[in-house]
This record gives C-alpha cells, structure tokens and sequence, in this order.
C-alpha cells in the first residue's frame, strides 16, 4: 500500500484535531472565562509597561534637550527659611511657638458662679478604726476594705461625712456597706 499524498494525511489530521476539540468542549467552556479574564489581564500589563517605557524614553530625551532645575520651588532649605526660632535662653520651644492668645477686657469677662466649699477640719482626730484614713488614697483604702468590719466602715463614713466629704470615698464606703448588710 503506498502512502497516502502529503495534503491528504495533513487533511487528516485536522480532522481528528477538530474531533478531539469537540470532545474537550465542555471542559474548555468551564475554563474559558478564567483563561479570557487572565489573557486580557496580561495584554492590559504588557501595554501598562510598554507605556511606561515609552515614557522613560521621552524623558531621557527631553532631558538633554533641557536641562533640569538644580532646585526644584518647591524645596525650602534651613538657611531660607526666615528666623523665627525661639530665644536659646532656656525658654522651651513648645512654649515660644504656641500661639498668644488675646485677653478679653475685664468688662466683657462674666463672673462664673461661686460654688459654697466648707472648710476641711484637719486638725479633727483621725476615725478610731483606721486612724492613717485621712492620708489614705483611693486604691490603699480599697486594698484595706476587706479588713474592715460593718462598725469600722461605719466609723469611717461618719467621719468623711463630717470631714471631707470626698464624692468617691463615700461611694466607696457605702457601697461596702452595703455589701455587708445584704449577707
């Protein structure tokens, strides 16, 4: 049997290429927005860096056709800008470049209301219970409440009542009285 011509076996060939392609359709399709959306990804790059060549390129040329400016206008340097610093007699910087605030005359000033204080005794003995109380902060007091009994606590609010009457000592005080009671 002699050989089939050259054009022929080539006809062929496609034949069974388009068969196959038909019967690899359905996996195709399934890829085909991927392989699209990647592909335009990829022209839409290369242009991108075609471009931006192009414009390397231009600026080289145009460049020695003119020169550059040795400084551009809008770099200011130390010795331009005008001396505005503050004296160096210790005063704080902070201090020189706040800004100064005008005073409001004296007749335009309204009084703010006076708040009624009654003088703090401190010469009063000390709450029998706790006698370093007077002295004591916040969290010292609440690190000794545990310690304290329902007469000691009581002790202690009858004198910052009658003393100094500290908003968050009273709080303090009654809230953990309070809390002995309900037990």
């Amino acid at each position: 049997m002699s050989p089939l011509p050259y054009p022929v076996r080539i006809a062929a060939g496609l034949v069974v290429t388009a068969v196959e392609q038909v019967r690899e359709l359905p996996r195709h399709a399934v890829e085909l927005p991927v392989t699209a959306v990647s592909q335009a990804l990829q022209v839409s790059m290369r242009m991108q860096q075609t471009v931006t060549e192009l414009a390397i390129k231009g600026d080289r040329a145009l460049g020695t056709l003119r020169p550059a400016d040795d400084v551009p206008s809008w770099a200011t340097f130390d010795d331009e800008i005008p001396d505005t610093a503050p004296p160096r007699n210790g005063a704080s910087t902070v201090a020189a470049l706040r800004p100064t605030v005008t005073e409001i005359p004296i007749e335009r000033r309204t009084p703010a209301p006076r708040r009624a204080v009654e003088p703090t005794d401190h010469t009063a003995p000390e709450p029998r219970s706790l006698p370093e109380y007077p002295s004591m902060t916040v969290p010292q007091l609440r690190g000794k409440l545990r310690s304290l009994t329902l007469d000691d606590l009581s002790d202690l609010l009858a004198w910052e009542t009658a003393h100094e009457n500290r908003p968050a000592y009273v709080t303090m005080l009654t809230n953990r009285i309070s809390t002995l009671t309900e037990k």
